[in-house]
């Protein structure tokens, strides 16, 4: 996650840069004066994740289960409508490839002290952007709202449990998302990166069908937990 979050800035930093005397002089040069006046825009967002399981446990017998996230991808479209100067409402669909890995520390075989939990989420967030006052060609925001999601990796269909090394999840699941970004203005178009963080909201584990599995047994909740990086291009 560490580097992830290093290539954010190392790319903030360098588009800022290629802004050069445009963004820094005392007159700069305006770029896309008119862009924010426009009601309606699309664009489109490519970027990383990673995504965590906040665990919920019956109880504190010390058989807790650690959890890796993994380092994924991004991409999707996005559509907004400009509802006031300083407020956008916008729709971003995109697909998420994420993975994350569980460790059980009770067993001794690494097969079944270890469960990968991939997914393939196709995420329908409506968000609200708040931008503050545009200063030459930079305009920063922050940004917020809740989003449906379908795992397309769930193994919610499946007979087989974790007896059978298949974990299972929910194909639907709820989360809050909340973030900031800065808009910059270069000659032709709008480049924005932005990082943001998403909770989930509903219990996404199904149990296995042995209610004393040592695989699910203890779990009360397992929510999304998951920061996003995402270079936005209009």
């Amino acid at each position: 996650m560490k580097k992830i979050f290093i290539l954010f800035l190392l790319l903030s930093i360098h588009a800022k840069a290629q802004l050069g005397k445009s963004m820094f002089t005392k007159d700069p040069i305006i770029n896309l004066e008119n862009f924010d006046k426009q009601r309606v825009y699309w664009g489109y967002y490519l970027g990383f994740s990673n995504f965590d399981f906040k665990m919920d446990y019956k109880t504190n017998d010390g058989t807790g289960i650690d959890v890796q996230g993994n380092s994924g991808f991004n991409v999707g479209l996005i559509g907004a409508l400009r509802l006031q100067e300083y407020l956008e409402l916008r729709f971003e669909p995109g697909l998420y490839y994420a993975s994350r890995t569980l460790t059980y520390s009770q067993f001794s075989n690494e097969r079944d002290g270890l469960r990968e939990v991939k997914a393939t989420y196709i995420d329908f967030p409506i968000l609200l952007k708040f931008s503050a006052l545009r200063t030459g060609n930079v305009r920063p925001y922050l940004v917020g709202g809740v989003s449906a999601t379908l795992n397309l990796s769930s193994n919610s269909k499946s007979k087989d449990d974790n007896a059978q090394q298949k974990f299972r999840v929910q194909p639907w699941t709820q989360n809050l998302q909340l973030g900031f970004g800065i808009d910059l203005y270069f000659e032709y178009f709008k480049f924005s990166p932005s990082i943001r963080g998403v909770f989930g909201l509903k219990n996404e584990l199904i149990p296995d069908e042995d209610p004393n599995s040592p695989w699910t047994g203890n779990i009360e909740s397992m929510k999304t937990r998951a920061i996003l990086i995402n270079f936005t291009f209009n």
